[in-house]
């Protein structure tokens, strides 16, 4: 499990993650929710260690991201951030082998070469492995970055935003590959989200967040509610419970 205690971030005299006291369960899909500036993104960027906490600590299986070695952190936990950007030219096949990299070092044995494969039929991408990154849609492209993730062979991944630019349709897509991950692989996701269906559709865990603080968390019964979401949304949202999930519809 991730262990997040007493765990602050400023900018200046902005307060952006603010002394959050957090447990994420191991297993299963954890979605993080809240209006923008919520500080979603800073939280799991210090969980990974792409941003330092300037107090409390972060434990992730009873290891201290600060104090971990970078190459044993990589090999536990995974991220995916919101933007992508890659100043190289790379074919599908060359962005999943970078998954290997913490386990290799850019030697690639037959286990990574394996673990490749493995990632790329996972995300369905074998028509395109020699196709170059620039030549892909978005939603293709996302599903290579994810393939990457994955590929890692990490307990932990977190995405930022896995869903951002994709049209309904690849997000559906998108939501179902993470949910088999989940499942089918064991691993444990946490990520940001902000439509709060796809959250409630697919996740075991929701934590609601807003100015920094963690308003609400538990599974989506307790969370997709009209006061909870009122309080982090600041609007209303009329609940429903369709084929068992709990859909929030909003209009202003």
């Amino acid at each position: 499990m991730i262990d997040i205690v007493g765990v602050t971030k400023t900018y200046g005299s902005v307060v952006v993650v603010d002394d959050v006291d957090l447990r994420i369960p191991a297993g299963g899909i954890t979605s993080i929710i809240g209006a923008n500036g919520a500080g979603k993104s800073t939280l799991i960027s210090m969980v990974s260690r792409l941003l330092t906490a300037e107090r409390g600590t972060i434990t992730v299986d009873g290891h201290d991201v600060a104090a971990t070695k970078s190459d044993e952190l990589a090999r536990r936990l995974a991220i995916l951030r919101q933007e992508n950007h890659l100043a190289a030219r790379l074919t599908v096949r060359d962005l999943v082998a970078f998954g290997r990299y913490p386990h290799s070092r850019g030697r690639l044995t037959t286990l990574d070469r394996a673990q490749i494969e493995q990632a790329i039929d996972y995300l369905d991408l074998d028509a395109l492995t020699d196709r170059y990154l620039d030549e892909l849609s978005g939603g293709q492209r996302q599903r290579a970055f994810v393939a990457m993730v994955l590929c890692q062979n990490t307990d932990y991944v977190l995405l930022d935003e896995p869903l951002n630019n994709l049209d309904m349709s690849h997000a559906v897509e998108m939501m179902r590959i993470l949910r088999r991950a989940a499942d089918e692989l064991g691993k444990t996701i946490v990520m940001v989200v902000h439509d709060i269906n796809f959250a409630s559709t697919y996740s075991d865990h929701i934590v609601a967040m807003k100015d920094g603080r963690v308003l609400h968390q538990g599974p989506p019964a307790d969370v997709i509610e009209p006061g909870p979401l009122r309080e982090i949304f600041g609007i209303d949202v009329a609940v429903h419970v369709i084929d068992g999930h709990r859909i929030g519809v909003y209009y202003s």
